[in-house]
């Protein structure tokens, strides 16, 4: 389905339905012999979503076995870098609760299960913010399961595209404490102007204090978009031959953009960022060599 200015979605449609793929990337990175993160959540999720690709992929006896090598090793690629991507934002909160900062925000939240399966402190809040259907299906699922939250879970059902910093304070968040926020796998599905609107309305509702993890989205030249676009159209023609029906070229925003570390720098924040093949190593999983424009994904650390 093709992004207009006023879509909508549920967790098998358009953008939802990447954070289901991401959910099941998050299982089978659970499922792995020697795992580096741990979302027992992840699987069932996955299958209450319903979508046959991905309810496969996490079954715990599923193998790469039936796929051609490179639709096996880019599978296998994927989940190693969302298992590093979930490590650095699980990291991230923890980080910040033992700086003290006990309220937390999850920005388009999607199936993240960090309210659930966390260690946060006593006095934490965590505020979820998303897509009305997607945050009803979450929680009714999780309640289905008997999941229980670790600390105080509130939701903000909205589109980030309206007025969610009215709808978070209406849900009590206090704009005078310190607050970790995060924007994980969301800035690729924001036009520029709307990335740079959200990291404005985060940092008005930062008091000092404040952490903000994101990953920073590259820019992509004229020239290169194109070589792009025909990667990801290879991606999806490969996948919808096993049954993966998701048009990348449909849902991700490409061109100029500013420079997140560059923008949150300007704004007053003081930023650290690792590329995704250095969080790769460093979670202790073989980077990826011959995808430059991947590996230019920056993960930031920024601190008011």
């Amino acid at each position: 389905m093709v992004r207009t200015a006023d879509d909508s979605w549920d967790l098998a449609s358009s953008v939802g339905a990447t954070a289901t793929m991401v959910a099941a990337a998050r299982a089978m990175a659970t499922n792995a012999d020697d795992p580096v993160i741990d979302d027992p959540f992840a699987a069932p999720l996955v299958r209450a979503v319903g979508m046959d690709f991905f309810t496969k992929l996490v079954d715990e006896n599923f193998t790469t076995e039936g796929l051609d090598e490179e639709a096996a090793t880019g599978l296998t690629r994927f989940a190693n870098s969302m298992a590093a991507r979930t490590r650095f934002f699980d990291d991230f909160f923890l980080n910040a609760c033992r700086a003290g900062i006990r309220q937390a925000v999850i920005l388009a939240a999607g199936l993240d299960s960090r309210a659930y399966r966390l260690p946060w402190p006593d006095g934490t809040v965590v505020y979820e913010i998303d897509q009305p259907e997607v945050v009803e299906f979450k929680t009714r699922a999780l309640a289905d399961l008997g999941a229980a939250a670790t600390t105080e879970r509130r939701t903000v059902a909205i589109d980030l595209r309206f007025d969610w910093p009215a709808a978070l304070t209406a849900a009590g968040f206090d704009p005078t404490a310190p607050t970790a926020w995060i924007a994980e796998g969301l800035l690729g599905y924001l036009p520029p102007e709307a990335q740079d609107r959200l990291l404005d309305q985060v940092t008005s509702l930062s008091a000092p204090g404040s952490r903000l993890g994101v990953e920073g989205v590259p820019a992509t030249e004229t020239n290169d978009e194109e070589s792009i676009r025909a990667k990801m159209q290879e991606f999806t023609e490969r996948w919808r031959a096993h049954g993966l029906d998701i048009d990348l070229n449909e849902l991700i925003y490409l061109g100029d953009r500013a420079d997140v570390m560059t923008y949150l720098t300007g704004h007053a924040w003081q930023t650290t960022g690792i590329s995704s093949n250095d969080l790769l190593v460093r979670t202790g999983l073989p980077p990826v060599e011959d995808e430059a424009h991947a590996a230019s994904v920056l993960y930031i650390s920024a601190e008011r």
